[in-house]
């Protein structure tokens, strides 16, 4: 399978663990906002990461992807089968997405990907904005965290890793977990980057990682 986008991207990072969960083999492929390959642009129309192509079946969108992959390869279930736990693991991937995200994402944005990696600039005031926003979402998770197992109770679901990658993501502009802060969200993050295919993601990303480490401490 290809997926298109980058590392850096909690919603690449999303079907990339979901992927290596289920054992689906897949490549890394460049994709995103300006890159005319017509190949990302047949998988993804709007042009956004990430995207796949799966022996010619083409998708956007990573809860799309990941609703795919989980009816697709049913092993490991990743999407709940029952309603209630179905309906709280599309609640913490929108929670992610668009919300704990929306705050995240302008300092992302406004601090490293437009001034350091396209170099088109920044809106520090936008960045701010998402500093100010950000702690209302850290600190609601925290107080719904469990000390012990996964978002849903004792199944690992796409709850924790659309969660856990947006933290991920976070911590490149140094607003990932605070563990003095917020011990359970911590602890939570710790077993969730304890399990073998978020680990094998992560050294796919160290390189990278630190690459960009070095430009946001420049």
């Amino acid at each position: 399978m290809k997926l298109y986008g980058a590392m850096i991207s909690p919603f690449v990072r999303k079907v990339a663990v979901v992927a290596t969960e289920k054992g689906i083999s897949w490549e890394l492929a460049r994709g995103g906002p300006g890159v005319p390959d017509p190949d990302f642009l047949a998988a993804s129309p709007l042009g956004k990461i990430p995207a796949i192509d799966d022996d010619g079946f083409t998708l956007a969108d990573s809860s799309a992807i990941a609703t795919y992959l989980d009816a697709k390869y049913p092993e490991p279930r990743l999407i709940p089968e029952d309603p209630r736990g179905r309906g709280r693991a599309m609640f913490y991937d929108e929670f992610a997405d668009t919300v704990l995200g929306a705050a995240g994402l302008k300092i992302l944005f406004n601090r490293l990907v437009g001034p350091k990696l396209l170099k088109v600039g920044g809106d520090e005031a936008l960045a701010l904005q998402g500093e100010a926003e950000l702690p209302r979402w850290t600190n609601w998770f925290e107080s719904v965290v469990p000390e012990t197992g996964w978002l849903l109770g004792d199944t690992f679901t796409i709850a924790d890793i659309s969660v856990a990658s947006l933290f991920r993501t976070l911590a490149y502009i140094r607003h990932g977990v605070d563990a003095e802060a917020r011990p359970k969200t911590a602890a939570w993050f710790g077993r969730v980057a304890a399990r073998p295919a978020w680990a094998k993601v992560a050294e796919m990303e160290d390189a990278f990682a630190q690459r960009i480490m070095a430009l946001v401490d420049a």
